[in-house]
């Protein structure tokens, strides 16, 4: 397409006498663009289109709703039937000028920011390395639109025990809560609908009401409607993770707490460059002031007592002190247990450092006593830390039996630390190095290839190591001072009683 300048340009120039290929080497036009421009006198030229199709929108509507929407069948009926030499691209385009097939997404309304009208709550998942490891962690935050402050948190699962814990740790120390937290159409708070049609389950109802709040789901596909909140944790993304290390998910929450509530509560913020500890400030008395005391949440577990006093919660085990083997019931806090029997309180214990699992844990103020639960899990960390340091073969096979083949990998690897144990490092390198080239993994066979490579070979099993100190240990002294004991009895024995 020529500009219309450009059109005027070529035509002055050929009425001043300037050749047509002249003039296209200069306007950079071809000599039959030049000669077509000369010959409609520098104007624009008229395009009308001589195939333009007339419908009537009434019979589109109606075939519209005969077919049931059905546009390729609609495009079958008025050509064949109606005689309309119409294109499937331009029917589709006419429907949805009418209206019709799918509405497309509407927008957001927008509402206006009033002090202590609105707070926000979502979740999003990060990838984050923590200590040494990658690990998948569940980002809460809680954002009060107005002043634009917030309080962060991160868990390793995030279902609706946590949430009531989060909400109430982050509302119990902002101390005030909004009137209405918006929320996407997340199970863990609505009970059925969505949208403005959302039933909020009426146990997160009765929660929310403690601090005097309701919850608010936003319509579906909306999540605009919460836009601080998704900025907030674009803002994680961006300015919380990056440069920072972690030594566990205590760690992250620790400068999460201090990165939401000090750094960016006293961060000008971008646009209107106010601080949000100040509007915070000036926001209280449009909120609502939480009760002098509110209930931590907790959750209910009904658990028993093995022979040794213990009883199992989330991979640990505590000890209940008596002498008695009974059922407890354990109310679960956000960091503590408290464990009852008869509404007697038996014991608070502090909940353990995350990822530690298989952890004996006494009541505070108690000690630990010496015996182990009944269903204590025997981890093999240090008998497979000392088989891969001691040779390169013996790593080599051992990755390879865990990947291939072992269902009951700590038994396997106790039963070959056992073998490691009793033959010499030698012959020990030679078995396991054979079971690798054969890729054998069931122990007994790989004990009875140390057992032919020790009758085959010339291997010596090692000496016993003998401790010269015996007679000096308090155990052997002691002994020395009972009474012998009397074998005479077994002189005689023939194996029948004499009566």
């Amino acid at each position: 397409m020529i500009e219309p300048d450009k059109r005027k340009a070529i035509y002055l120039l050929h009425k001043e006498g300037i050749g047509i290929r002249e003039i296209s080497r200069q306007m950079n036009v071809s000599t039959n663009t030049v000669s077509a421009i000369i010959g409609q006198g520098g104007e624009m030229p008229q395009s009308t289109r001589s195939d333009k199709i007339a419908i009537d929108m009434e019979l589109v509507e109606q075939v519209y709703l005969k077919c049931k929407g059905r546009v390729q069948r609609m495009h079958e009926i008025l050509c064949e039937e109606h005689g309309i030499d119409i294109g499937y691209s331009t029917l589709t385009r006419i429907i949805r000028e009418l209206g019709f097939g799918k509405r497309g997404k509407k927008r957001c309304g927008q509402v206006p920011d009033q002090p202590g009208a609105e707070m926000q709550h979502d979740t999003s998942p990060y990838r984050v390395k923590v200590a040494n490891s990658i690990v998948l962690v569940q980002g809460s935050l809680l954002y009060f639109r107005y002043s634009k402050v917030r309080y962060l948190k991160f868990y390793r699962v995030f279902d609706r025990f946590a949430m009531k814990c989060f909400l109430h740790e982050a509302l119990t120390f902002w101390q005030y809560a909004a009137d209405e937290c918006i929320i996407d159409n997340t199970n863990l708070a609505r009970l059925y609908g969505t949208g403005k049609n959302a039933v909020i389950h009426p146990e997160m109802t009765q929660f929310a009401k403690q601090y005097g709040f309701e919850f608010v789901c936003h319509e579906k596909g909306h999540a605009n409607r919460k836009a601080g909140n998704e900025r907030g944790f674009y803002t994680v993304e961006t300015n919380f993770f990056p440069g920072r290390e972690f030594s566990g998910l205590e760690d992250m929450n620790r400068q999460a707490f201090e990165w939401s509530t000090q750094r960016m509560a006293n961060r000008p913020t971008t646009k209107t460059r106010l601080i949000p500890a100040r509007m915070f400030e000036y926001e209280k008395p449009y909120l609502k002031r939480l009760p002098v005391y509110v209930p931590a949440p907790y959750r209910v577990l009904e658990r028993g007592t093995d022979q040794y006093g213990y009883t199992a919660v989330d991979g640990n085990y505590y000890w209940i002190p008596g002498v008695k083997r009974h059922d407890v019931k354990v109310l679960q806090y956000a960091e503590h247990l408290m464990v009852y029997r008869n509404r007697e309180l038996l014991g608070r214990y502090p909940l353990p450092p995350d990822g530690v699992k298989n952890k004996r844990i006494p009541p505070e103020g108690q000690q630990i006593t010496p015996y182990m639960p009944k269903n204590r899990k025997k981890p093999t960390t240090e008998q497979e830390k000392i088989l891969r340091t001691a040779a390169e073969e013996i790593d080599e096979y051992l990755t390879f039996a865990i990947r291939n083949g072992v269902k009951q990998k700590h038994r396997f690897i106790r039963a070959l630390y056992g073998l490691y144990r009793n033959v010499t490092l030698e012959m020990f390198i030679k078995t396991v190095s054979r079971a690798l080239k054969y890729r054998i993994t069931d122990i007994k066979i790989v004990e009875r290839i140390a057992t032919l490579q020790l009758t085959a070979g010339h291997f010596q099993s090692p000496l016993p190591q003998i401790d010269r100190q015996l007679e000096k240990r308090d155990a052997y002294v002691q002994g020395y001072f009972a009474d012998d004991v009397n074998l005479r009895i077994y002189d005689n024995f023939t194996g029948e009683d004499n009566g």
